[in-house]
Protein backbone atom coordinates (compact mmCIF):
# COMPACT_ATOMS: atom_id res chain seq x y z
CA UNK A 1 0.00 0.00 0.00
CA UNK A 2 1.11 3.52 -0.44
CA UNK A 3 0.21 6.73 1.33
CA UNK A 4 0.38 10.60 0.59
CA UNK A 5 0.34 11.98 4.09
CA UNK A 6 -0.42 11.58 7.78
CA UNK A 7 -1.84 14.60 9.15
CA UNK A 8 -1.60 14.72 12.73
CA UNK A 9 -4.17 16.98 14.00
CA UNK A 10 -7.18 17.14 11.98
CA UNK A 11 -11.09 18.42 13.13
CA UNK A 12 -12.33 18.20 9.87
CA UNK A 13 -12.89 14.12 8.95
CA UNK A 14 -14.40 12.60 11.93
CA UNK A 15 -15.15 13.31 15.40
CA UNK A 16 -12.50 15.58 17.61
CA UNK A 17 -8.75 15.65 17.05
CA UNK A 18 -8.03 12.82 15.03
CA UNK A 19 -5.05 11.37 12.90
CA UNK A 20 -5.54 11.08 8.73
CA UNK A 21 -4.24 8.61 6.86
CA UNK A 22 -4.51 9.33 3.38
CA UNK A 23 -3.84 6.61 1.05
CA UNK A 24 -3.42 6.07 -2.73
CA UNK A 25 -5.23 4.54 -5.48
CA UNK A 26 -8.92 5.30 -6.53
CA UNK A 27 -10.73 3.95 -9.18
CA UNK A 28 -13.89 6.09 -9.05
CA UNK A 29 -12.33 9.44 -10.05
CA UNK A 30 -15.02 11.42 -9.63
CA UNK A 31 -15.26 14.51 -11.11
CA UNK A 32 -14.54 17.67 -8.92
CA UNK A 33 -12.88 15.45 -5.99
CA UNK A 34 -10.69 17.33 -3.66
CA UNK A 35 -8.29 15.11 -4.09
CA UNK A 36 -6.93 13.54 -7.52
CA UNK A 37 -3.66 13.30 -6.70
CA UNK A 38 -4.49 10.40 -4.44
CA UNK A 39 -5.86 8.22 -7.30
CA UNK A 40 -2.83 6.35 -8.58
CA UNK A 41 -2.09 3.67 -7.07
CA UNK A 42 1.75 4.20 -7.30
CA UNK A 43 1.45 7.70 -6.23
CA UNK A 44 2.98 8.68 -2.77
CA UNK A 45 4.97 6.27 -0.57
CA UNK A 46 5.35 3.14 0.60
CA UNK A 47 3.60 2.58 4.11
CA UNK A 48 6.26 1.09 5.67
CA UNK A 49 7.21 -0.01 9.01
CA UNK A 50 8.55 3.90 9.52
CA UNK A 51 4.98 4.85 8.48
CA UNK A 52 3.32 3.08 10.76
CA UNK A 53 5.88 4.18 13.82
CA UNK A 54 5.09 7.38 13.65
CA UNK A 55 0.69 6.67 12.41
CA UNK A 56 0.96 4.18 15.92
CA UNK A 57 2.90 7.37 18.07
CA UNK A 58 -0.10 10.11 17.10
CA UNK A 59 -2.21 7.50 18.51
CA UNK A 60 -0.89 7.50 21.36
CA UNK A 61 -1.76 11.13 22.11
CA UNK A 62 -4.51 11.00 25.09
CA UNK A 63 -5.75 14.07 23.26
CA UNK A 64 -6.18 12.17 19.85
CA UNK A 65 -9.65 10.83 19.05
CA UNK A 66 -8.85 8.42 16.84
CA UNK A 67 -7.61 7.16 13.26
CA UNK A 68 -9.86 8.66 9.87
CA UNK A 69 -8.51 6.50 6.92
CA UNK A 70 -9.04 8.89 4.03
CA UNK A 71 -7.57 9.34 0.09
CA UNK A 72 -7.57 8.22 -2.85
CA UNK A 73 -9.84 5.37 -1.66
CA UNK A 74 -9.18 3.06 1.66
CA UNK A 75 -10.70 0.04 0.24
CA UNK A 76 -9.78 0.17 -3.75
CA UNK A 77 -8.82 -3.15 -4.19
CA UNK A 78 -4.71 -2.79 -3.74
CA UNK A 79 -5.21 -1.15 -0.43
CA UNK A 80 -7.94 -3.36 1.39
CA UNK A 81 -5.57 -6.05 3.02
CA UNK A 82 -3.17 -3.57 4.86
CA UNK A 83 -5.97 -1.24 5.61
CA UNK A 84 -7.73 -4.84 6.82
CA UNK A 85 -4.76 -5.22 9.25
CA UNK A 86 -4.41 -1.93 10.17
CA UNK A 87 -7.66 -1.54 11.35
CA UNK A 88 -7.67 -4.67 13.09
CA UNK A 89 -3.99 -3.80 15.01
CA UNK A 90 -5.54 -0.46 16.06
CA UNK A 91 -8.71 -2.06 17.37
CA UNK A 92 -5.98 -4.43 19.71
CA UNK A 93 -3.64 -1.73 20.40
CA UNK A 94 -6.03 1.29 21.07
CA UNK A 95 -9.38 -0.30 21.79
CA UNK A 96 -10.76 3.32 22.83
CA UNK A 97 -9.43 5.25 19.74
CA UNK A 98 -12.34 5.24 17.50
CA UNK A 99 -11.79 4.46 12.86
CA UNK A 100 -13.52 6.13 10.22
CA UNK A 101 -13.16 6.03 7.03
CA UNK A 102 -14.30 7.39 3.66
CA UNK A 103 -15.41 5.27 0.99
CA UNK A 104 -16.27 6.23 -2.99
CA UNK A 105 -18.42 2.45 -2.53
CA UNK A 106 -21.53 2.43 -0.70
CA UNK A 107 -22.38 0.71 2.16
CA UNK A 108 -24.56 -2.45 0.67
CA UNK A 109 -20.92 -2.96 -0.88
CA UNK A 110 -18.68 -3.25 1.75
CA UNK A 111 -20.64 -4.10 4.82
CA UNK A 112 -20.10 -7.49 5.06
CA UNK A 113 -16.35 -7.20 4.65
CA UNK A 114 -14.90 -9.00 7.69
CA UNK A 115 -13.09 -5.77 9.11
CA UNK A 116 -16.12 -3.38 8.28
CA UNK A 117 -17.29 -4.44 12.30
CA UNK A 118 -14.47 -2.78 13.97
CA UNK A 119 -14.84 0.43 12.37
CA UNK A 120 -16.91 3.35 14.12
CA UNK A 121 -18.06 5.39 11.25
CA UNK A 122 -18.04 5.30 7.15
CA UNK A 123 -18.20 7.53 4.82
CA UNK A 124 -19.94 5.93 2.02
CA UNK A 125 -20.47 6.87 -1.98
CA UNK A 126 -19.10 8.90 -4.64
CA UNK A 127 -18.63 12.48 -3.97
CA UNK A 128 -21.19 14.11 -6.70
CA UNK A 129 -20.37 17.76 -8.03
CA UNK A 130 -23.61 18.37 -8.76
CA UNK A 131 -24.82 17.60 -5.22
CA UNK A 132 -21.39 19.68 -3.83
CA UNK A 133 -22.47 21.73 -0.34
CA UNK A 134 -20.05 23.56 1.65
CA UNK A 135 -22.27 23.49 4.65
CA UNK A 136 -22.40 19.72 4.72
CA UNK A 137 -20.55 17.98 8.21
CA UNK A 138 -17.97 15.34 7.44
CA UNK A 139 -18.85 14.81 3.79
CA UNK A 140 -18.49 16.66 0.45
CA UNK A 141 -21.59 15.54 -1.35
CA UNK A 142 -25.33 15.25 -0.35
CA UNK A 143 -25.99 11.80 -1.50
CA UNK A 144 -23.03 10.71 0.57
CA UNK A 145 -23.63 8.91 3.95
CA UNK A 146 -22.16 9.06 7.40
CA UNK A 147 -22.62 5.76 8.60
CA UNK A 148 -22.82 4.50 12.16
CA UNK A 149 -21.29 0.70 11.76
CA UNK A 150 -22.01 -0.58 15.10
CA UNK A 151 -25.48 0.25 14.66
CA UNK A 152 -26.02 -0.29 11.56
CA UNK A 153 -24.87 -3.79 11.77
CA UNK A 154 -27.00 -4.38 15.17
CA UNK A 155 -30.00 -3.25 13.37
CA UNK A 156 -29.05 -4.26 9.64
CA UNK A 157 -29.86 -1.06 7.98
CA UNK A 158 -28.30 1.62 7.71
CA UNK A 159 -28.14 4.43 10.69
CA UNK A 160 -26.99 7.93 9.88
CA UNK A 161 -23.86 8.94 12.83
CA UNK A 162 -25.26 11.64 14.99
Amino acid sequence: MRYHNITKDDMLNGDGLRVVLWVAGCSHHCEGCHNPITWDENGGIEFDKEAKYELFDVLRRPYISGITFSGGDPLFCGNRAEIAELIREICEEFPSKTQWLYTGYLWEEIKDLDFVSMLDVVVDGRFEQDKFDPKLHWKGSSNQRVIDVKKSLERNKVVLHA
